[in-house]
C-alpha cells in the first residue's frame, strides 16, 4: 500500500509558524524602540559637553524621537494592518537602524534633533506591528502567553534600556547609544526576515489621512511652543500663537474625527466617541499623566545625577534601580487590589503617591544623600505599579473584543503622548526657572549646565544650584497635576463602571 505524502509545509502558513521564535523576535525590536526613548537620558552631559547643546537643544533631542513616534503611532499602525505588519516591521527597523547609523557621526545638537526625529518614524512603525503580528498571527491558546511576554517587555525595556546605556558609555563615549541600536535593529531585521510570516487585514478601511495630518499638525504646535517658550517668552506673540494653533488643531482634529466616525464612510484614526465609558476615559487620562510624570521626571533626574551630584552615567541608571523594584511586586499586586475595592482606589491612590514621590525628590539639592532618592524611588514605583494595569485595564475592558487593537492603541498613544508633553513641558519649565536663577553676567554658562561646567569655578556652582532650583518647580508642578488627575478620576470612577450602561 502506497504511503501519502504531504508537501512540506509552506513558511508563512500557520504550520510553519514558530510562536516562540516570533514572540522573541518582535519582542527584540520592540525592546529596542521602547528602549531608545529613555536610554539617550543618560548620555545627555556627554552630548551636552561634545555639542555645547542648550538646555532647549537638549530637550528636541530627547523630544523629537517621542513626539514623532507618538504623533505617527495610529497612522503608522494602519499602514502596517493594510499593507502587511512585517513589511512594516522591516522597514521600521530598517529606518530606525539607519538613523542610528548616521546619528553616531553627527557634530551638532541640530543634527541629533534630526535624526532622531528619523528614528521615531521607524519607531511608529515597528511598535503596532510587533503587537498585531502576535495577534493577527498566533493561535488563541498562544496568544494570550505572548501578549503577557510583549507586555513585560514593553514595560521592562525603558528601564533595562538605562542600565545597558550605562554600562556602554563606562566603556565608550555617547554615540555608542545610537551603535546599540543599530546592532538590535539588524538583529531583528535578521529574524524576522527568516521567522516572521506576514500578515495583513486587507479589507480593513481605508486610512484616515486627514485624522493623521491633524493630529500631528497640533501635537507639533503645542509641544514646539512649550519647548522653546523659555528662549521667545511665554508671553511672546509666537509662543500664545503657537500654543493657541496647536489647541485649535486638535480640537479641529476631535471634531473632524467624530464627523468621520458618525458618517460611517471610513473608520477614524480616533473615534472620539469611545471616551464617552468613563474607565476608558480613566484610564486613558491616568496613563498620560503617569508617562507625563516619569518620562518628564527621567529627563530631569539622569542631568542631576551626572551635573549636579557628579554621579557617572552607570552610577545613575543603577540609581534608578529601587524604582523598578518597587513597581514589579505592586503591578502584580494591583489586580488583587481591584477585586476587591474596584480600580478607583488604586489608581488614584497610585496617582497620589506619585504625587508625594514628587513632592520628596523636589527637595534634592546638590548635597542631599542618595537615601533622600531612593525615598522618592520607592513611592513612585509603587504609584506606579497601582495606578497602571487597572487603566490599562480599563481602556481594553471598555471595548469589545473585535475593537482590542483600538484599545492597545488608545494604551500606546496615551503613553507615548503623555512622555512627549512631560518631557517638553518639564525642559521648559527647567530651562526657565535655570536661566532666571543665574545671576546677569553668567554668559554662556545660562545655556546649560555642561556648559558651566567648561568654565568651572563659582560659576559652575551657581549653575549647579540653579540647575536643582528649577528641577523642583518642575517636580512641583507635575505633583499638582497628578494630584488633579486623581481628583478627576476619583469623581468619574465615585459609580462602579460596571453599572454603567453600555
Amino acid at each position: 500500500m502506497m504511503t501519502k505524502t504531504h508537501p512540506p509545509a509552506k513558511f508563512g502558513t500557520p504550520s510553519a509558524i514558530r510562536p516562540g521564535v516570533v514572540t522573541a523576535v518582535v519582542c527584540l525590536a520592540l525592546a529596542a524602540v521602547v528602549a531608545a526613548m529613555s536610554s539617550l537620558n543618560v548620555a545627555l552631559p556627554g552630548i551636552a559637553r561634545a555639542t555645547h547643546a542648550t538646555q532647549t537643544q537638549l530637550a528636541w533631542i530627547i523630544d523629537a524621537y517621542s513626539l514623532v513616534f507618538a504623533s505617527l503611532l495610529l497612522p503608522a499602525g494602519a499602514i502596517g494592518d493594510r499593507f502587511g505588519r512585517r513589511k512594516a516591521l522591516l522597514a521600521g527597523l530598517t529606518i530606525f537602524g539607519a538613523g542610528s547609523a548616521v546619528a553616531m557621526t553627527a557634530t551638532s545638537a541640530g543634527e541629533l534633533i534630526g535624526l532622531r526625529a528619523v528614528i521615531g518614524l521607524g519607531a511608529a512603525l515597528v511598535m503596532p506591528a510587533t503587537l498585531s503580528t502576535i495577534t493577527g498571527t498566533f493561535a488563541a491558546e498562544q496568544r494570550t502567553r505572548a501578549v503577557s511576554v510583549w507586555a513585560a517587555v514593553a514595560g521592562g525595556a525603558a528601564v533595562l534600556g538605562l542600565l545597558v546605556t550605562g554600562l556602554a558609555l563606562e566603556v565608550w563615549s555617547w554615540p555608542s547609544v545610537f551603535g546599540l541600536n543599530v546592532v538590535l535593529a539588524v538583529i531583528a531585521i535578521a529574524g524576522t526576515l527568516r521567522f516572521v510570516p506576514e500578515s495583513a487585514d486587507h479589507d480593513s478601511p481605508r486610512l484616515d489621512l486627514g485624522g493623521a495630518v491633524l493630529a500631528v499638525v497640533g501635537l507639533v504646535a503645542l509641544v514646539y511652543s512649550i519647548i522653546e517658550a523659555p528662549s521667545q517668552g511665554w508671553g511672546s506673540a509666537r509662543t500664545l500663537g503657537g500654543l493657541g494653533a496647536g489647541l485649535v488643531v486638535l480640537t479641529g482634529f476631535i471634531f473632524f474625527e467624530h464627523s468621520v466616525a458618525r458618517k460611517g464612510r471610513r473608520a477614524p484614526m480616533l473615534d472620539p466617541r469611545i471616551f464617552a465609558h468613563r474607565g476608558l476615559a480613566s484610564g486613558s487620562l491616568s496613563i498620560f499623566v503617569q508617562f507625563f510624570s516619569f518620562f518628564g521626571f527621567i529627563f530631569l533626574v539622569l542631568q542631576y545625577l551626572q551635573l549636579v551630584r557628579g554621579d557617572s552615567g552607570l552610577v545613575s541608571a543603577v540609581s534608578m534601580l529601587p524604582m523598578a523594584a518597587a513597581m514589579m511586586p505592586t503591578a502584580r499586586l494591583a489586580p488583587k487590589l481591584v477585586a476587591k475595592l474596584g480600580s478607583r482606589v488604586p489608581i488614584t491612590g497610585g496617582l497620589v503617591l506619585i504625587a508625594a514621590a514628587l513632592v520628596v525628590l523636589g527637595q534634592l539639592t546638590s548635597a542631599s544623600s542618595y537615601w533622600l532618592i531612593a525615598a522618592g524611588l520607592i513611592p513612585l514605583g509603587i504609584g506606579m505599579g497601582l495606578a497602571m494595569p487597572p487603566a490599562t485595564s480599563g481602556i481594553t475592558s471598555a471595548l469589545p473584543a473585535s475593537q482590542q487593537g483600538v484599545g492597545s492603541a488608545l494604551n500606546d498613544l496615551s503613553r507615548e503622548v503623555g512622555g512627549a508633553v512631560g518631557i517638553a513641558v518639564l525642559a521648559s519649565v527647567l530651562t526657565a526657572a535655570y536661566q532666571s536663577h543665574l545671576p546677569a553676567d553668567a554668559g554662556a554658562a545660562k545655556a546649560s549646565v555642561a556648559v558651566a561646567e567648561h568654565i568651572g569655578g563659582a560659576v559652575f556652582v551657581q549653575a549647579q544650584n540653579a540647575f536643582a532650583d528649577g528641577m523642583h518647580l518642575a517636580l512641583r508642578i507635575t505633583a499638582g497635576i497628578a494630584v488633579g488627575a486623581a481628583i478627576v478620576i476619583a469623581i468619574l470612577l465615585r459609580r462602579p463602571v460596571q453599572a454603567e450602561t453600555e
